[in-house]
This record gives structure tokens, C-alpha cells and sequence, in this order.
């Protein structure tokens, strides 16, 4: 299935799926894993703790934030995908972010980390039918989603942020 395939997309996670091609969620999965394959490590390293603003996550934070809202979102795609009609609870991203140890962790250790749960969110996907792709969910905030329009989402926000890191990370750099 495809993104265009979406029934009702969800607000806030259209920003995220919006930047993912219309192509079936499989191969729109197996892309950003690609780009994770892909990921320009020594830039990455380069960048260290430097961040573009007093406050802000460093990359080794980025991919810690990007395993945690993976983690977080396969148990609401799961849960939604198998009929739970409970409203799920928010993610708190910033308290994730307090109490990690990404920043005493190598990029290429976060980064397999993250490949891994990515295929593991591949596998999962792939047990899934279409009837639990459209399977309809309770959000916070009376926000409603299904898992496709979530499997595009973990895509798209994988590129929302490989675009702050380009724009905003990048420049710090110098080159």
C-alpha cells in the first residue's frame, strides 16, 4: 500500500509524511534504511558535541531520539495493528532525551542500533495485512491514525531530521 493509500492523515504527522514518496510502504521503509546504510558517518563523527544552538540535541542525540520514537512508535503501530482501541499514551521526547547515555556511545554503535530496529520495524510490517494497515487508532489528544500512515511517519521523520542535521549541523563544519 501505498502513501496515497492513507484514508485519513493524521495532523502533526503529516509534516513527517509528507517528506516520504508515494511508493508502497515496504519500499519507502526499505529507502530510509538505505539512507541509514548510507549515512555520512565521518561527518557525524566530525560534528562531535557541537550543536547550532544552547539547548539543542547533538547528532549523537538525533539517532538516540530516532530509536527511541521507533521503539516507542512500533508498540502503537503493533498495538493499533491488533485491534487495541486503549488511547495511547504521549512520548515525552525531551525526558527520553535526559536520561540517555547516546552521547558516551559511538555514532557507528547508535547507528547499528537504529539499522536494527529498522529492520526489526521492516519485519513487523511485513506480518501485517491490509485490514491492520487501515486498522484505526487512539492518539493522544483524540488524534486518530493507522499504522500505514505511521509507517510513513517513521520514514519522513527519519528525513526531517537528516534535513535539520544537513541545514543546521552541517554549517558547523566549515566545509
Amino acid at each position: 500500500m501505498k502513501k496515497s493509500d492513507i484514508k485519513k492523515m493524521p495532523s502533526y504527522f503529516d509534516r513527517y509524511i509528507d517528506l516520504a514518496e508515494d511508493v508502497p510502504l515496504s519500499e519507502s521503509l526499505q529507502i530510509s534504511l538505505q539512507e541509514l546504510e548510507d549515512a555520512p558517518i565521518e561527518k557525524w563523527r566530525a560534528l562531535g558535541e557541537k550543536v547550532y544552538a544552547e539547548g539543542k540535541w547533538t547528532i549523537k542525540d538525533i539517532l538516540q531520539h530516532y530509536i527511541d520514537t521507533e521503539r516507542v512508535f512500533a508498540y502503537r503501530i503493533t498495538a493499533i495493528a491488533r485491534g487495541d482501541k486503549q488511547k495511547m499514551l504521549p512520548y515525552d521526547e525531551e525526558a527520553f532525551a535526559r536520561n540517555t547515555t547516546a552521547n558516551s556511545r559511538t555514532v557507528e554503535d547508535l547507528l547499528e542500533e537504529l539499522i536494527l530496529v529498522r529492520k526489526g520495524t521492516i519485519a513487523m510490517y511485513k506480518s501485517f495485512d491490509e485490514k491492520m494497515l487501515h486498522q484505526s487508532g487512539n492518539g493522544f489528544n483524540g488524534m486518530q491514525y493507522c499504522p500505514l500512515a505511521l509507517g510513513f511517519m517513521l520514514a519522513g521523520h527519519q528525513r526531517w531530521h537528516f534535513r535539520v542535521i544537513q541545514e543546521k549541523y552541517y554549517p558547523l563544519l566549515n566545509c
